[in-house]
């Protein structure tokens, strides 16, 4: 077997040794935190949606006034014949 890594030990000690002391509130705040952010996602995800949604409508009102797909009328004027 390998001698044992010098980085292994130091991790080892870590784990071993006493844990830090975490703040009262800590949960609580992570929580809310999270929450706020939940929030905003969503709130972002609907005006995105709803605005995509607006633009979809522009875009069908503005296709259906002025019909880009049809052929523009010709500016000249047939001739005349048969008088």
């Amino acid at each position: 077997m390998s001698p044992p890594d010098r980085k292994e030990d130091q991790v080892r000690r870590l784990l071993e040794g006493p844990r830090p002391v975490v703040p009262a509130g800590l949960a609580a705040s992570a929580a809310a935190r999270g929450d706020r952010l939940l929030r905003r996602r969503r709130a972002l995800r609907r005006v995105g949606w709803a605005l995509l949604a607006a633009a979809a409508a522009a875009f069908a009102v503005w296709a259906s006034l002025t019909r880009p797909w049809e052929v523009p009328p010709s500016g000249v004027s047939p001739p005349l014949e048969g008088w």
